[in-house]
């Protein structure tokens, strides 16, 4: 397909990345030079073009633009009616992307994460997941959203990531600190969590866990004495409240 970034930000080039080598024709807005000139220098089917040239030459144009920024910036071009547009910006959704863009249609608001740049990653996706799917998929999963407030949803919960990134990190140092190898013992940690979570719903995982007296029963009973769950549940009824 003729696929067009306008922003290239860390989220758009990693999406930028996971598309290379499957035939795409990309072009690439010249914002963010610092990440535009080694994609374009890196990968042959990838170009850096003028705003409007993205806009007349591509089929689906990603938006990777903030929100605050937007009006300004696409304010200032001509969409064309035919062009598919697929925003990334967090806090837009369908309505307000479409009263951006029009006459070209808003498809769908997508947000990836860093690892799509590698596939196997997660995207959550309100509106046509369908297109999303013929674009990401099989090298991704996209969960399609029924309406904007389970995308609101999602968008909170999503934010788990960082605090258990930070306990992986936390544990590895720990054990880093008392074992010869101590990036090996983090990239264990990482495939633990990662693989163990992937092949199993966390419910059952935990139960598998829950050997009476075994390390995971008593670290986990350790941590939820300390009020982790409870911290977690409101973490997330704030994000709600105050908004994603």
């Amino acid at each position: 397909m003729k696929l067009g970034f306008i922003g290239t930000g860390t989220i758009a080039s990693a999406v930028v990345r996971g598309l290379t080598g499957q035939g795409h024709e990309i072009r690439i807005s010249a914002r963010s030079a610092a990440r535009s000139e080694p994609l374009a220098a890196e990968f042959p089917e990838v170009t850096i073009a003028e705003l409007q040239e993205i806009l007349d030459q591509s089929e689906v144009v990603f938006l990777g633009l903030m929100l605050g920024r937007a009006p300004e910036i696409l304010g200032a071009l001509t969409f064309p009616s035919g062009l598919q547009v697929v925003s990334f910006m967090a806090g837009a959704d369908l309505a307000q992307v479409a009263s951006l863009v029009t006459p070209a249609r808003a498809a769908a608001v997508m947000m990836p994460f860093p690892s799509i740049a590698q596939g196997g990653s997660a995207i959550m996706a309100l509106g046509d997941t369908a297109l999303l799917n013929r674009i990401f998929a099989p090298a991704n999963t996209v969960f399609a959203l029924g309406d904007a407030a389970e995308l609101d949803a999602y968008l909170c919960a999503q934010a788990v990531l960082s605090p258990v990134a930070r306990q992986v990190a936390d544990a590895a140092a720990w054990l880093g600190a008392r074992v010869s190898d101590p990036t090996q013992g983090e990239a264990f940690l990482r495939m633990l969590v990662a693989t163990s979570l992937s092949q199993s719903d966390a419910e059952t995982l935990i139960a598998a866990l829950n050997t009476p007296g075994g390390y995971n029963q008593r670290l986990r009973q350790h941590m939820d004495d300390a009020g982790q769950g409870t911290a977690l549940l409101a973490g997330l009824t704030s994000l709600e409240t105050k908004g994603c």
